[in-house]
């Protein structure tokens, strides 16, 4: 974990990430935390929340952190108690990371409608009933209000075997586009930032899958996740976190509609 620094360049911005209880969210939960932030880590489980939610007030000797657990993204009604408990708390959102996401795999043919749809309904339809529903919190906030979308590489190219991912992802992508055009004049920005294959519970338990199907060793295993990246390496989570709190900050206030890779050079154009 970072050290805190005290550098207090987001004191007194709540900042609402959903999917926060591990990996990226995580990540960019302790950046924002440490950099002063007030932080909603929202999430479908407790455990984990509350675990990361102690950990970050004991870093910052604050109480940094609120835990709402049983946001739904794809439930309207959870969405709305989980922030209404949150605005109690520390008031307006100023910065939303829509984080939460899934990324099964199959063959296209064998995508189930049921596969299909729960996809498109967390990665895609959860970031629009999120944000929709945290707008009204964003308008009121000034001119430094703003929405990160976390996409993928699988936003700006296609992969084999996560058709729903890819089409939820690239929906992510023109959402971003279509609303930073119309809340331009709102003083908010809406950017997106597209990991590539980054190191998670997400790829570790996808690493266990092939090993388990294939007997591959775990070297193999990792090599077919690392082989996209001219790295030739894992993604770490604090560059996506690193990459987030620099679109949330004054110094990225004409970066707008843009979907910034971080990926190794995987995807050069998009």
């Amino acid at each position: 974990m970072s050290q805190v620094t005290g550098t207090d360049k987001f004191h007194g911005k709540h900042v609402l990430i959903t999917g926060a209880g591990s990996g990226i969210g995580a990540a960019i939960a302790r950046e924002f935390a440490i950099a002063g932030a007030n932080v909603t880590l929202s999430g479908r489980r407790h455990e984990p929340l509350e675990k990361l939610g102690l950990e970050l007030d004991q870093a910052t000797n604050r109480k940094a952190c609120f835990i709402a657990s049983g946001f739904d993204v794809t439930d309207a009604q959870a969405i709305s108690r989980g922030l209404q408990a949150a605005q109690a708390v520390f008031g307006p959102v100023n910065i939303l990371v829509n984080n939460a996401g899934e990324a099964p795999s199959a063959p296209f043919e064998k995508t189930s409608l049921e596969m299909w749809s729960q996809v498109i309904a967390v990665d895609l339809t959860g970031v629009f009933q999120v944000t929709q529903a945290v707008l009204p919190d964003l308008k009121s906030s000034g001119n430094n209000a703003r929405i990160i979308n976390i996409a993928s590489t699988a936003g700006l190219t296609g992969y084999a075997y996560v058709s729903a991912y890819c089409a939820a992802k690239h929906g992510i992508i023109g959402l971003t586009r279509a609303l930073a055009l119309e809340l331009a004049m709102k003083g908010i920005t809406v950017n997106a930032v597209c990991p590539g294959f980054t190191d998670t519970p997400i790829i570790r338990e996808a690493i266990a899958q092939i090993i388990h199907k294939t007997g591959r060793s775990e070297e193999d295993a990792l090599a077919h996740f690392v082989k996209t990246n001219p790295q030739n390496r894992l993604i770490r989570p604090e560059e996506v976190a690193h990459t987030v709190l620099w679109l949330a900050s004054p110094d990225a206030a004409s970066i707008n509609g843009q979907a910034i890779a971080v990926a190794g050079g995987e995807v050069l154009a998009g």
